[in-house]
């Protein structure tokens, strides 16, 4: 069963580490002599100069925390008779962790199988993209079946406050309440393995919800009316993933993926239930494809905040970040009719429907990815997105990729740039919100150190989105002069006041962080 013990530890456990990060050593006493000696300082890794100071060390920042966090993680894990979750020792702020499935979620219910046969089965169709091969129009066809228990009002709220922090499901206004109890409803759900799919696809119209109207610049395909089953059963965790040639019949057909401009759309509906419709994208051979990120880039989600993250993602309405939907319906309507957009989160399967209704009603309509329910534990977490990415990319050889996302995520600071080195002839442009830069409750130092090397005009670092306005993507132009840089290519946080190795730290910033982060504890508890 899931307590708040694991958040609790997780602030306080937080709030002191960064107090002993700052901390000087105190002087070490020498033996006791005959005669009395100066004592032995320990040399402090931040060296101090009248109001500035300097780092010493060039060790890496977050790998020292993470060392001694997990010393301090199994302290409090034995006072509090729980560990802290594995993420924040790995050092990676992601709220939704181990959740249960299957037979966990029933035994936790005290819900037996033959209580679960009256439920229906449901289908989480995530929308698929399509690449053009030479047996035709080749579809990934993913997503998860599984059934939603019957549970009680008061389960419901009791398993809702587990994901809250300083705050009860009763305290929240009423839309926060149903929102809350509706996200837990789909986190406790039990998948179905090895269940055949059969997915009926057919045009789809123009005029959709998939955010702007007409769906971005995708167009209704003059046939391709039919339906499919997936050759596979679903996985132990209800999964399925496969790509799937379908055929080009009905109504004319679909356009040849070689001998169009246009991206394509297809509806795709689940046979035996209302819940599994999704739209493909059939995606030409060349052109660009925007990959964005989804927390912090495209909504406010806060995820280096907990009680803000938590709140942002589990009970308020999806929110936009700022005036971002501009730039992105701008790209949609100036950019050619090839470009296609690919939405990539690592938001496990079970709740991102509200990601995908949030994007189709904000951004233009694009395909989607999420984390499949087998990449469950940390080091999955980290690899989820290079694995995704990596997929795109084999499946669209010929096309360019603009890569979005945002400072707070340490896996995209890894795996944007290194893209950009496996594939310099493929990544058009990254663009990367300073989270740090705009929010002081960013405290998380990120990693420049992977875009050595890389053509500086080639990447930004921004600030509002009003800094990726006029911008001449398709012909290579990625950076906004006007917008300062600053890339030292090492550890940077600019509420820190790092700014690379042997620059300085302002001490203001680290004990306003200090302050801040007891502030968070005492609110928690």
């Amino acid at each position: 069963m899931f307590t708040k013990a694991p958040q609790h530890a997780l602030l306080l456990a937080v709030a002191f580490q960064a107090a002993n990060a700052v901390a000087i050593p105190d002087p070490t006493a020498a033996p006791a002599p005959v005669e009395a000696r100066a004592p032995i300082t320990t040399p402090a890794p931040i060296y101090f100069e009248g109001g500035r100071s300097y780092i010493i060390d060039k060790r890496n920042i977050l790998d020292d925390i993470k060392s001694g966090v997990d010393g301090i993680a199994k302290s409090w894990g034995s006072v509090l008779g729980t560990d802290l979750p594995n993420y924040f020792t790995e050092g990676i702020p992601n709220w939704f962790q181990d959740l249960p499935t299957g037979s966990q979620v029933l035994s936790s219910l005290g819900i037996g199988d033959d209580d679960l046969k009256a439920s229906p089965t449901e289908v989480l169709n995530v929308p698929p993209y399509a690449n053009w091969t030479d047996r035709g129009w080749n579809v990934r066809f993913h997503g998860n079946v599984y059934k939603m228990p019957n549970i009680s009002q008061e389960k419901i709220d009791d398993l809702a406050n587990v994901f809250l922090i300083g705050v009860d499901l009763k305290d929240l206004p009423q839309s926060q309440q149903d929102q809350a109890r509706n996200l837990t409803k789909e986190i406790f759900i039990v998948q179905q393995s090895d269940r055949n799919v059969t997915l009926h696809l057919e045009p789809s119209p123009s005029q959709g919800g998939d955010g702007e109207p007409g769906g971005s610049n995708a167009i209704t395909p003059p046939g391709g009316s039919q339906n499919v089953t997936l050759p596979y059963e679903t996985t132990p965790e209800g999964d399925f993933d496969v790509f799937m040639p379908i055929r080009n019949v009905s109504g004319g057909g679909l356009l040849a993926g070689n001998q169009t401009n246009n991206v394509q759309r297809l509806n795709v509906y689940a046979d035996g239930t209302l819940t599994g419709n999704a739209t493909a994208y059939l995606v030409p051979t060349e052109g660009i494809t925007f990959i964005s990120d989804i927390d912090d880039i495209l909504r406010v989600t806060k995820i280096y905040d907990p009680k803000e993250g938590l709140l942002n993602s589990f009970a308020r309405p999806f929110t936009q970040w700022m005036n971002m939907p501009e730039i992105y319906a701008n790209w949609s309507q100036s950019l050619p009719n090839s470009t296609h957009f690919h939405y990539l989160t690592t938001t496990p399967e079970q709740v991102t429907r509200n990601y995908m209704d949030f994007i189709f009603k904000t951004y233009p309509g694009g395909s989607f990815d999420t984390r499949p329910l087998n990449f469950s534990d940390v080091s999955a977490t980290l690899s989820i997105r290079k694995y995704l990415l990596d997929k795109v990319f084999a499946t669209f050889p010929k096309r360019k990729f603009v890569l979005v996302a945002d400072t707070s995520n340490s896996d995209v600071m890894k795996a944007y740039p290194q893209l950009a080195h496996d594939h310099p002839d493929q990544v058009q442009c990254i663009f990367l919100r300073n989270t740090s830069s705009t929010d002081d409750s960013d405290w998380f130092p990120y990693d420049t150190s992977g875009f050595e090397g890389l053509n500086n005009k080639s990447y930004m670092f921004f600030n509002v989105p009003d800094d990726l306005r006029g911008l001449d993507i398709a012909n290579g132009q990625c950076l906004n002069t006007t917008i300062q840089q600053n890339v030292t290519f090492a550890r940077q946080d600019e509420v820190l006041g790092i700014h690379g190795a042997g620059t300085s730290v302002t001490g203001s910033a680290t004990m306003s962080l200090v302050v801040a982060l007891f502030a968070i504890v005492f609110m928690a508890l």
